[in-house]
Formats: C-alpha cells, sequence, structure tokens
C-alpha cells in the first residue's frame, strides 16, 4: 500500500510517499480503506520535530506514519470486533494520548472503540474534518457548563478547523459570537453565522473594552493577564491549544482566576467525544464542515505547507483514494 512516511528532521521535504507492506488487524481491531485525512497540530508538530511532539517523536523508529483523523470504509475486522463488519462507512480520531497515528496511508488499523459510523449523508472529506476539531470545538464551548441564550462568544483563531465549527455548534444555542483571525478570512467568517469579526492583525481583542462570557482559544498568543481583562465577571477562558503560552495558562490561570473571580481551564482533549451529537447537528443541517481542498495525496507537502502558514480556512483535508 501507499503510506505518507516522515523522518524525524524537521523538513517538509522528507515527507515522501512510498510502497509498504498492507497492516493486519488485531483481534479488537478494524482494518479501514482511508478515503481522506486531515491535518491537525500533532501531525504539524511531530513533521516539524518540535515542542511536546518531538519528545513524542522520539518514542517511535526514525520513519512514522501520521495522521489520526480518518473517514474511510472498514475492509476487514479481528475476531473480537462486535460494532463494525465489512463494508461499513467510519471515521474517527485514532489518537490516544496524542501517540495513535497512521492515517496517511491507503490502509490503517484501529480499535474499533476509535471509531463511529459515518452518517450517509456525510462525504469522507466532510468526516475526516470533523474528529478532533469538532469534538475540541464542542468540549470548549461547554468548559464551564451548557451555553445559555444571549451570551456573549469570542473564538479566537475563528476561521479554522475548530472555529468553523465552533461557530456552527454555539449558534445551536442562540448566543452572540465575536470571531478574531487574519483579513483573509474575514469573508468566509461572516458567511458561517459571526456576529462580529475582527482582524487581529489590527485590533486586540483583549484592548478593545468589550467583555466576553466566554472566550475560546484556539491560538493561544496572549497573556493570561489579558484574557482576564476580556472576561466579565464570571466568565471563562478556555484554551483548546496553542502556542507555550498554555503553560502560562495551567500555571498562572488557577491563581488569576481566584483574584478575578473569572475561570481558566486548559481543554484536555477526550477523543471521539461528542461525535454523535456533532452528527446529529450535521443530519439537521445544522452543521457544515469547512474544508481547505481536499487535496490529493501528491499534493500533501503541499497541504502541509498551507497549514503551516495558518493560510487555511476550516480543515485541511486530504483525499487518499478517490470514490
Amino acid at each position: 500500500m501507499k503510506a505518507l512516511l516522515y523522518d524525524k528532521n524537521g523538513s517538509l521535504e522528507f515527507l515522501e510517499i512510498r510502497e509498504i507492506e498492507k497492516p493486519a488487524p488485531k483481534k479488537n481491531e478494524v482494518l479501514i480503506g482511508v478515503h481522506a485525512v486531515s491535518i491537525k497540530d500533532w501531525d504539524w508538530g511531530l513533521v516539524q520535530n518540535k515542542g511536546i511532539t518531538r519528545m513524542i517523536g522520539g518514542l517511535f523508529r526514525s520513519e512514522k506514519i501520521i495522521g489520526s483523523d480518518i473517514a474511510g470504509r472498514v475492509v476487514s475486522v479481528g475476531d473480537e470486533v462486535k460494532r463494525f463488519q465489512p463494508g461499513d462507512a467510519v471515521f474517527g480520531d485514532l489518537s490516544h494520548l496524542g501517540v495513535g497515528f497512521g492515517g496517511f496511508a491507503e490502509y490503517v488499523c484501529a480499535s474499533e472503540s476509535a471509531l463511529a459510523r459515518k452518517p450517509e449523508c456525510m462525504t469522507f472529506e466532510q468526516a475526516a474534518a470533523i474528529p478532533e476539531a469538532g469534538t475540541l470545538a464542542y468540549q470548549g464551548l461547554l468548559a464551564r457548563g451548557p451555553l445559555k441564550p444571549g451570551q456573549k462568544v469570542l473564538i479566537n483563531g475563528a476561521g479554522g478547523g475548530v472555529g468553523t465549527l465552533a461557530i456552527q455548534i454555539a449558534k445551536v444555542h442562540d448566543v452572540e459570537v465575536t470571531g478574531v483571525d487574519l483579513a483573509e478570512k474575514l469573508d468566509l467568517m461572516s458567511s458561517i453565522g459571526y456576529d462580529h469579526i475582527i482582524d487581529y492583525q489590527k485590533e486586540d481583542f483583549t484592548e478593545s473594552g468589550e467583555r466576553y462570557d466566554l472566550i475560546l482559544d484556539t491560538k493561544t498568543n496572549r497573556s493570561p493577564f489579558d484574557y482576564a481583562r476580556a472576561l466579565n465577571p464570571g466568565g471563562t477562558y478556555a484554551t483548546v491549544g496553542g502556542t507555550s503560552r498554555a503553560l502560562q495558562v495551567v500555571l498562572l490561570g488557577p491563581w488569576i482566576g481566584k483574584l478575578s473571580k473569572k475561570n481558566f481551564c486548559v481543554v484536555k482533549l477526550k477523543p471521539n467525544q461528542g461525535l454523535p451529537y456533532l452528527c446529529e447537528l450535521f443530519e439537521a443541517g445544522k452543521l457544515l464542515p469547512v474544508i481547505d481542498g481536499p487535496y490529493r495525496f501528491t499534493e500533501v507537502r503541499e497541504a502541509f505547507r498551507r497549514y503551516g502558514a495558518a493560510a487555511h480556512k476550516g480543515k485541511v483535508v486530504v483525499a487518499i483514494t478517490q470514490h
């Protein structure tokens, strides 16, 4: 089978599609013919060989197949698999503690617990865009309980994979949502429901004087003190990732929160939690993933370059096989 292998030297030029042996499922696994896979922060971090992903990558041999947000069709199943059978269309986030990969390949083995059935009306490309981004959006928005009608929500990184799904989930709860991102993404953000949009290169939302009940942050590129200033009393700041400033939120957030009577939390991803709800929204016409691409498998380096430049709108998706 064809698979994308990376070498831990931090260069996209060492991403290479090669022929390798097709895997065989263990007794509790299914073998999936992969139709589409999306790029996530873990993939980019492993390719760049930086930060915590450098340490995780060190656990592997020199070459590794990356990718964990996949959609495809079951080819075969292990003896103990109960939920799926050959021919089923499935999707999900294969990661567990950040070390489950293998999606950038024509076939991948996965535990049946990492998968959900793909709705019939959902394309494989749409399905590949949802698992991690949708789950982070869902868990981040509900970090301190259900949203209440009329609340003011701000999403930082509003035009990316998490942000373009989070706005649609938030609007189901009848809240007022402000999105922050690059100027090039503002038209898209307006078209998918943001009530207010901010070009971060022209305006710092933490200095505007506006206050929010919830800030969902995908970038984490400011001091926790700045975020506290932009929250209403009792408001919540929830980060789902971003720069090394996330560590400041971990260390300083509880202390700042006590002094300001505001809440700070780092969302710890629970893979695939909330997928049934997201599927319900999709089937009801209330959730539509924004896809950057899809790119062909042979264009995968271009897809990673676009992701690394933060130029993508929505989720970068690569079609592994045509269907």
